[in-house]
């Protein structure tokens, strides 16, 4: 009864962390996966476990060999794959930038991800890795449409938004505002501090 209890709870912890957590082994079969995790994957639980992370993924490289995940050639430089051996190897990896590309509804889609990987405590043989999907900030990385007089941003939708509203849409980033000293001095010459330049010398 206490390990049902322990499980539920272990289970409950997991499916609380927004980022996508994956427990493997040294092949990279999934041993346990988290609710923001299945999402990703777009599968049940049931049919995630014992299976590879570059099959369930659709990775394009599990398609290289008739093995599946992990058997291709390109496999040999898998940064989710090599963080794992890392951590069976003694170490532990935080926050590794890795790039995939997927097969989704027949079209290749990229996938950047931060990868960090530790060995379970307790347990053997397995790793727990946390992947940070960046895609959409190394997308913001790209030239952004700006108007040059009112400095608003063109999103995909064609719609023109101030640069506030847009971060805030794409990646939740919250602004503060402040003056710079040259608006201040500007727009608010009343409030600017007095250089020792503007105050002349002696005073």
């Amino acid at each position: 009864m206490a390990a049902i209890a322990h499980g539920a709870h272990w289970a409950k912890v997991l499916d609380a962390i927004p980022l996508v957590v994956l427990v493997v082994d040294a092949d990279g079969q999934i041993h346990d996966a988290n609710a923001a995790a299945l999402s990703l994957l777009g599968s049940s639980k049931d049919r995630v476990l014992r299976r590879r992370g570059g099959d369930v993924l659709h990775c394009i490289h599990s398609f290289d060999s008739p093995e599946g995940c992990g058997r291709g050639r390109a496999c040999r430089d898998c940064v989710v794959r090599n963080s794992v051996r890392a951590c069976f190897a003694g170490g532990t990896v935080t926050r590794r930038r890795a790039k995939l590309e997927m097969l989704a509804g027949g079209e290749t889609k990229p996938l950047e991800l931060l990868v960090t990987a530790n060995r379970l405590d307790g347990e053997e043989g397995l790793v727990v890795l946390v992947l940070e999907d960046i895609s959409e900030l190394t997308t913001l990385r790209e030239i952004i449409p700006i108007c040059s007089h009112c400095r608003r941003v063109r999103d995909d939708q064609e719609y023109w938004q101030s640069v506030e509203a847009y971060f805030k849409a794409q990646v939740g980033l919250d602004f503060s505002h402040g003056l710079c000293p040259e608006c201040t001095e500007r727009h608010y010459p009343q409030y600017a501090p007095k250089s020792a330049a503007a105050a002349g010398p002696g005073k």
